[in-house]
């Protein structure tokens, strides 16, 4: 489905339908049992799934990993399969190509988690009112999430048993690891949680993807012999037009990579609808060490090229957080949102944002739909900034 269409659904059947479940579940109260079985809710974003790796942890540490489980779009679901922390009968898969079949995979996601007797459902998303209606339907008596409490975010009803404040100052790796501690205490206090988030903030990044030889040679195949590599990942998400840097950059960025070293090899990578405009970007460069991977590769084929490249420079997105799991050195281009709160946990990341006053302007208080029509915050991010953050990069990589 379009993401405005997602949108409108959200909101003209949302709204109501967290009022109708507000008035029912308030006769519902039940005694408070610490989790035996939890389910986490995040439909979209890839990235974010990474982010939230160290809070899926905490509660396999607490219930076990067979006692997991995680509802998603199906086409976010391999970042799932690449982690493997949620064993794969445990994930349950939403489809979202059409109205149809979203309804009925919905509803059938539900009973899932009714039949396996899930008591626990953790929503990752923020303020999303499918999700928290999904948590509601689905029976578990502990709900956990966003909660707006007096402050003016979006409606999504009264439906959490356990309502956390939404903190814009914390990182969301850290509002998903407090979204976990606060399911394993009675909801006493309100709002949620009062005790110092440095308890919960460690900011591991968890161990690495390693691919087998076979993937390795694969990739090796079609991107061919030389060094150094360098990943370009033009296209943001149809989801955030507004975080895309102008394609135009990218090539002019790739001809100075091209005519530096002479035998580098540059991977252009993004999803199927991303094939033709990165095949014409690979062809613009004019050189036959560029090559297309847009559309040809899995996500486990995709970090197995990361983890023979020495950088990747993408836009604020999935391949930002996916680089975390592997050694590539990441350079993400930040502009309508903010890297303290989306940045990636890798230590070898280069961030960069032009810190506008209206910037970020996608956040949680406007559900992420920004007026925004001149994204002079990304225009303001020149090739020159990105070259030497390449170049930097490249260098630091030959020293170690």
């Amino acid at each position: 489905m379009r993401t405005g269409t997602i949108r409108a659904l959200d909101y003209w059947l949302g709204v109501p339908a967290c009022a109708a479940l507000t008035a029912v579940t308030r006769f519902g109260a039940r005694r408070y049992a610490p989790p035996q079985r939890i389910a986490f809710v995040k439909f979209i974003e890839q990235g974010a799934t990474v982010l939230a790796r160290e809070a899926i942890e905490r509660a396999a540490a607490r219930v076990g990993r067979d006692n997991l489980y995680f509802c998603v779009f199906e086409s976010n679901r391999a970042i799932l399969d690449v982690l493997g922390i949620i064993p794969a009968a445990n994930i349950v898969c939403i489809r979202d190509r059409s109205i149809v079949t979203f309804v009925l995979d919905f509803l059938r996601a539900i009973l899932t988690l009714r039949r396996r007797q899930v008591d626990t459902v953790i929503d990752m998303e923020f303020f999303s009112r499918a999700s928290a209606i999904f948590a509601t339907l689905a029976g578990a008596r502990i709900r956990v999430g966003l909660h707006r409490f007096t402050g003016e975010l979006p409606y999504r009803g009264n439906l959490m048993t356990h309502r956390v404040q939404y903190n814009p100052h914390l990182h969301i790796s850290v509002l998903y690891s407090l979204l976990v501690e606060a399911s394993l205490a009675e909801a006493v206090d309100e709002p949620l949680l009062k005790f110092s988030f440095k308890d919960v903030a460690t900011g591991r990044t968890g161990p690495q993807f390693v691919p087998t030889a076979e993937e390795k040679a694969g990739i090796r195949g079609k991107l061919g012999a030389g060094s150094p590599v360098v990943i370009l990942n033009p296209n943001a998400s149809d989801l955030l037009p507004l975080r895309k840097w102008d394609v135009a950059r990218f090539v002019e960025l790739t001809r100075r990579l091209v005519h530096r070293y002479p035998d580098v090899r540059i991977a252009v990578t993004g999803g199927p609808t991303e094939r033709a405009a990165a095949e014409t970007l690979s062809a613009a460069a004019g050189s036959d060490r560029v090559v297309s991977f847009a559309g040809q590769t899995t996500l486990r084929e995709l970090l197995t090229l990361y983890t023979l490249a020495d950088v990747l420079v993408t836009n604020d997105s999935g391949p930002g957080h996916f680089a975390s799991l592997t050694p590539v050195h990441a350079i993400v281009l930040f502009g309508p949102e903010t890297p303290k709160l989306f940045g990636s946990l890798a230590p070898q990341t280069t961030l960069i944002w032009k810190e506008l006053a209206c910037s970020p302007c996608v956040n949680v208080f406007n559900h992420r739909e920004s007026p925004c029509r001149n994204n002079v915050c990304m225009q303001m991010i020149t090739v020159d900034d990105v070259d030497a953050a390449v170049e930097h990069a490249l260098a630091q990589r030959v020293r170690q």
